[in-house]
């Protein structure tokens, strides 16, 4: 119960489907020949039941934190495979996903941050921009991403630090437009907000309703929409105030 507890929560919080959570987590107790397992996976929480002879036993967690990590999403898959072809015992199993859980993310946040700002520069040129638009989305891109992990950190106020990056990146290029720099101010900031854009959550909100997990798709199509609100929000009073 506590290895299949720890591969869904780990593949949970780090951008896993409903319905691959679960499916791991049934696929890992039939290997150790359990005799009837089920599970039911909400966007925030992990029920699991294990059911044998003379016993039956159920378990709750709740996931307080989600972030995309699809790296430890991958290795947990590996683990389940690996446990599914028996060249893994459940002791080994346990620690490695316990190793697992304790890793860092992938790529440093130098690099994410690199990344979101060299995406920003030609989602502006993407959406009609100029390469005038170019270099101040990249830079105001690159800042406002740092400036979300800063917020994401110190607030825990849900959808806040999405709202209040907009806010400043809408400020910043308005700023820059207003002393010459780029020729489009709406491609700039088009460019620059789309690394905030929850690109994972939707497409994970589809494949939860496609596979038939009704309420996981709402409630992540849900958070993609105020998560898109608050966004479109921060934006919005800028373009009121600097009209």
């Amino acid at each position: 119960m506590e290895v299949c507890l720890l591969a869904g929560k780990i593949m949970l919080a780090n951008g896993g489907e409903t319905y691959r959570v679960e499916d791991t987590m049934l696929r890992i107790a039939q290997s150790f020949h359990i005799g009837e397992a089920y599970s039911y996976v909400t966007p925030t929480g992990i029920f699991l039941t294990i059911q044998g002879k003379h016993q039956q036993k159920t378990k709750f967690i709740r996931i307080h934190l989600r972030s995309i990590d699809l790296n430890k999403v991958v290795l947990v898959n590996d683990i389940s495979r690996k446990i599914s072809s028996g060249m893994m015992t459940i002791d080994e199993a346990y620690e490695s996903l316990c190793k697992i859980e304790q890793l860092k993310p992938l790529y440093p946040i130098w690099l994410q941050t690199l990344a979101a700002a060299i995406s920003s520069g030609f989602f502006s040129l993407m959406f009609g921009g100029t390469w005038k638009d170019f270099f101040p989305a990249l830079i105001v891109g690159g800042i406002g991403f740092i400036i979300f992990i800063f917020l994401h950190y110190i607030a825990k106020v849900k959808f806040f630090a999405e709202m209040a990056t907009a806010f400043l990146i809408g400020l910043l290029l308005s700023v820059l437009y207003k002393f010459g720099f780029g020729a489009h101010l709406d491609k700039m900031i088009i460019g620059s907000i789309m690394p905030l854009v929850p690109g994972v959550l939707i497409t994970n909100a589809v494949r939860d309703l496609i596979a038939g997990d009704l309420v996981s798709g709402l409630a992540r199509g849900a958070e993609a929409f105020f998560t898109a609100l608050a966004i479109g929000t921060g934006v919005a009073v800028i373009l009121v105030l600097f009209r």
